[in-house]
């Protein structure tokens, strides 16, 4: 095929959006393609995807989960326009092949793309998809996932993994032997960790000889957070809270044990650091997907896993931080085990499979 077009939609948070520029990178790279984004006003990729050097056009649609009736109303009577305006742009493109990424422009695009006779390809980085993925998924030509649970929902399945920064997988171990605890919660921190986190600071740094500790808070929370554990008398030199952590890569270096959310992203680069992880849940997000996550990399021994409602539980947090710190041993099998579910190259066979969709010949062996 002289001139790969493939049309990337979906975007709204950065779970979303980063792979899929990632893989948007490894096709202009590796395939010479012409790459154009679909997505809202309302999701991230307003401002990444035009950062990132791509062309991004918008169409208007809303969320369906989660929210009150009268949105979901408003969404609904907007699709068919949403439907309507992606197969124009469907038509003024002619793309070659169009994948989905879910999130709010990813139905209607993926619809289009059907009713279009576009092959189209689904990417669903969860081990629970979300609803756009789901209405699709047995329609779609091909589909590529980060958990083997997500497969079922799909036609033509491909176990590829998340796109992750190369840098993650190829971490030094950490310094010494005293251990160091990550804490973060995504970009913007994660409130339930900056209000439960100080309580049991200095009761952690007490039980657990030369441990450190640094928390990410997100830049809102970051001076309450900072005051939150200066209160509790704890040694400050022995813990640190950032509002945002620049060099996440180096910061999982140093770590023996994170705590973090289970979102998509988090999950694979935890998985590619090979870093053992208490992972707590986002209680909100749409479909439980978070736990779902967390409960994959629980069974295949990575991770520990408490919900929201565990945390309110006198001692709960503390214990169970202590008895994993206080278990080298333990943290080693869980970092092996983390290995056991990274996915290196998952950008590469994401664009081979979508250039060999379009029928684009892909030697074998070209994705590693």
């Amino acid at each position: 095929m002289a001139n790969l077009r493939v049309l990337i939609a979906g975007g709204g948070t950065g779970g979303h959006i980063i792979p899929a520029l990632a893989v948007a990178r490894e096709l202009v790279a590796r395939h010479s393609a012409e790459v154009l984004f679909v997505g809202t006003a309302r999701g991230m990729e307003m401002r990444l995807v035009p950062e990132a050097g791509f062309n991004l056009r918008m169409i208007d649609v809303g969320p369906l989960k989660n929210v009150p009736l009268v949105i979901r109303l408003r969404t609904l009577m907007r699709l068919p326009r949403s439907v309507s305006d992606c197969k124009r742009l469907i038509r003024e493109f002619e793309p070659s092949v169009v994948l989905g990424v879910g999130g709010y422009a990813s139905g209607p695009a993926m619809a289009a793309a059907l009713r279009l006779k576009v092959p189209a390809m689904a990417f669903e980085p969860n081990a629970m998809p979300g609803l756009a993925n789901r209405l699709v998924g047995k329609k779609v030509q091909a589909a590529a996932v980060n958990f083997p649970a997500a497969a079922k929902w799909f036609n033509n399945c491909e176990v590829t993994g998340v796109p992750v920064r190369p840098e993650f997988f190829n971490l030094e171990p950490p310094a010494g032997v005293a251990p160091h605890l990550l804490i973060f919660g995504g970009s913007q921190g994660a409130r339930i960790f900056n209000s439960h986190l100080p309580p049991v600071i200095a009761a952690l740094l007490d039980a657990v000889p030369g441990l450190t500790v640094l928390h990410q808070s997100g830049v809102r929370h970051a001076e309450q957070t900072q005051a939150a554990y200066t209160a509790t008398g704890a040694d400050p030199q022995r813990w640190q809270v950032r509002p945002f952590l620049d060099n996440m890569p180096a910061c999982f270096a140093q770590a023996h044990l994170v705590m973090a959310r289970s979102g998509a992203s988090t999950v694979a680069e935890l998985a590619a650091a090979g870093k053992p992880s208490l992972l707590v849940p986002f209680a909100a997000a749409t479909d439980e997907h978070q736990k779902r996550n967390a409960e994959a990399m629980v069974r295949a021994g990575a991770a520990v896993m408490l919900e929201e409602a565990d945390l309110e539980i006198p001692g709960k947090l503390l214990d169970t931080l202590r008895v994993l710190l206080a278990d080298p041993e333990r943290l080693a099998q869980m970092a092996a085990a983390a290995r056991t579910q990274a996915h290196p190259a998952a950008a590469e066979r994401i664009a081979d499979r979508l250039a060999a969709l379009a029928g684009e010949n892909v030697p074998r062996g070209q994705a590693g």
